[in-house]
């Protein structure tokens, strides 16, 4: 059995690349982003590429990840796993720190050796103003790697991989803990799983591995406006709501 996260995306890759793994609403800005599985992984390999080869992150490094539930944080963690670091959700001993615009004067002067910020505006856009010195722009420098990575030696299922939420897992406790959570919510073989999570933790967990290990897409929303869900349960095809 596949037993880490990078190993599932791969798997998805071979068996269907072109179908839908995330969609992206953000209803404050009116952003629709949608991300098949060769475009997600091919974002997951530039960010695994810059964190090995321009912030010299290897794996068992922790990565501390300052951002909301947006598909840019997915492909943060999933880029994470590839290499075989930790995301967390502090600072502490973190070799590289990623923020978003909330989170980046916190970030700045967090003594952290390398700070990558992320604009989160449409389209993975940059940021329109200068950043504190020291800090990269996450869409000037990911366009430049490649769009397939290759692990030194891949990651096993024993590495640790997630602390955040005072839980700890490793790569193939995050796979089990995402089978587990597929069987919650009562989700059969490919899905179409509505995530409204307001924490990067839960939409990490729902809108990322459950969709992995199933063979399934999410609907991921941020500041969600209720009142337009129904339509867009039609419109989207979801089968469950996380």
């Amino acid at each position: 059995m596949v037993s880490t996260p990078h190993e599932l995306l791969r798997g998805e890759l071979a068996r269907d690349g072109s179908r839908p793994l995330v969609t992206f609403y953000d209803d404050a800005t009116g952003e629709r982003v949608e991300l098949s599985v060769t475009t997600f992984d091919n974002w997951v390999a530039k960010t695994s590429g810059l964190l090995r080869d321009d912030l010299s992150a290897d794996a068992g490094d922790r990565v501390g990840l300052l951002l909301p539930p947006h598909w840019q944080s997915l492909v943060w963690a999933g880029a994470c796993w590839a290499l075989g670091a930790s995301v967390v959700d502090s600072t502490d001993d973190a070799a590289v720190l990623v923020t978003g615009p909330d989170t980046l004067q916190e970030a700045a002067v967090a003594g952290v050796g390398e700070v990558v910020a992320l604009s989160l505006r449409p389209l993975g856009g940059r940021f329109t103003e200068p950043l504190p010195i020291g800090v990269l722009d996450y869409a000037v420098e990911v366009p430049a790697h490649p769009d397939v990575f290759s692990p030194y030696a891949p990651p096993p299922a024993h590495t640790p991989a997630y602390e955040m939420a005072g839980q700890e897992l490793d790569l193939g406790e995050l796979v089990a803990r995402a089978r587990a959570r597929a069987e919650e919510l009562g989700v059969g073989d490919r899905p179409r799983l509505l995530v409204t999570a307001d924490e990067l933790p839960d939409a990490l967990l729902d809108a990322l591995l459950v969709p992995l290990v199933t063979g399934g897409s999410a609907v991921l929303v941020r500041n969600e406006r209720r009142s337009g869900r129904d339509e867009r349960l039609a419109a989207e095809r979801v089968t469950a709501v996380a």
